[in-house]
């Protein structure tokens, strides 16, 4: 099982965002870790912090992780579709994955923080809009990787020369993470277009991850793809104080279940213990 970070919270102790970041970045290539993401939001939207807590626009943040970093993998956990124009988005994801030699990711999701919208004067269409918009924007996504720059026409976008150059480092293009579990229309775009879904780990032995991976396997038959294709990451959450014999338990038990690459998350700014936990627990998981 491959092990990574989300980065939610960025109120360390001592008040220092620039350096909490800079002490994270030296850390992360040093535990074993897979990817650094980061969340994507301009206001504060983790349940355990505030509103207007510290915040870094998600972009920005990774750019910086790259020059701070030599091997993890990077990427937002996820963008929504609506809050940039979705040539801008390409090109923030192209533009990280030239500088980091071939670490980016592409997450991407439909969006859903109306609270967040209104306040910044963020696009957030109806949700319907919003799925319409995701499927465009992965097309076109990959048809400027393909370099093709004949016009881009959609419902939602046109575009008369959709260039991207410099081409992505990675081949054939950065892997595609596509955010959020509706079995009816998140989970068929995954199946169609993503190199990795994310699910979230609920305590409930199991159940939805179970069932949500039924789901997204039943569409990747529909459309004709391997369902193995599909890299299975699911958000979990370390808890203050858990022990690293604790935590790897229970990702072996996500293991189980199929998920293959667990994204932790933390109710604080990671701190030096959570990455020590994190680097043991990668190790015992290599071990076994």
């Amino acid at each position: 099982m491959k092990l990574s970070i989300n980065v939610t919270n960025y109120s360390w102790s001592d008040g220092e965002v620039v350096g909490g970041l800079a002490d994270l970045a030296s850390a992360v290539d040093e535990t074993g870790l897979d990817s650094v993401w980061v969340t994507d939001h301009l206001l504060q939207a983790d349940p355990s912090s505030s509103f207007g807590a510290e915040m870094l626009e998600a972009y920005t943040t990774l750019g910086y992780l790259a020059a701070r970093t030599q091997r993890v993998r990077l990427g937002a956990m996820v963008s929504p579709v609506t809050y940039r124009a979705p040539s801008l988005l390409v090109k923030q994801v192209t533009t990280l994955d030239v500088i980091s030699n071939g670490r980016a990711w592409f997450g991407i999701g439909a969006g859903y923080l109306e609270e967040e919208a209104r306040a910044l004067g963020l696009s957030l269409p109806p949700i319907g809009q919003r799925f319409e918009a995701l499927e465009e924007t992965l097309l076109l996504a990959r048809q400027m990787w393909r370099g093709e720059t004949t016009p881009f026409v959609g419902r939602h976008y046109r575009l008369d020369r959709p260039i991207s150059s410099p081409p992505p480092t990675a081949r054939p293009h950065p892997p595609i993470l596509i955010g959020g579990t509706g079995e009816r229309k998140t989970l068929r775009l995954v199946a169609e277009h993503a190199d990795a879904c994310n699910v979230f780990d609920i305590p409930d032995g199991g159940v939805t991850i179970r069932r949500k991976l039924e789901v997204l396997a039943d569409h990747c038959r529909r459309v004709g793809r391997p369902f193995g294709e599909i890299e299975k990451t699911a958000s979990t959450r370390l808890n203050r104080d858990e022990s690293s014999e604790s935590f790897t338990d229970r990702l072996l038990a996500l293991a189980e279940l199929g998920v293959e690459h667990a994204v932790v998350i933390t109710d604080h700014a990671f701190v030096d213990s959570d990455l020590a936990t994190l680097a043991t627990t990668a190790a015992a998981i290599r071990s076994r």
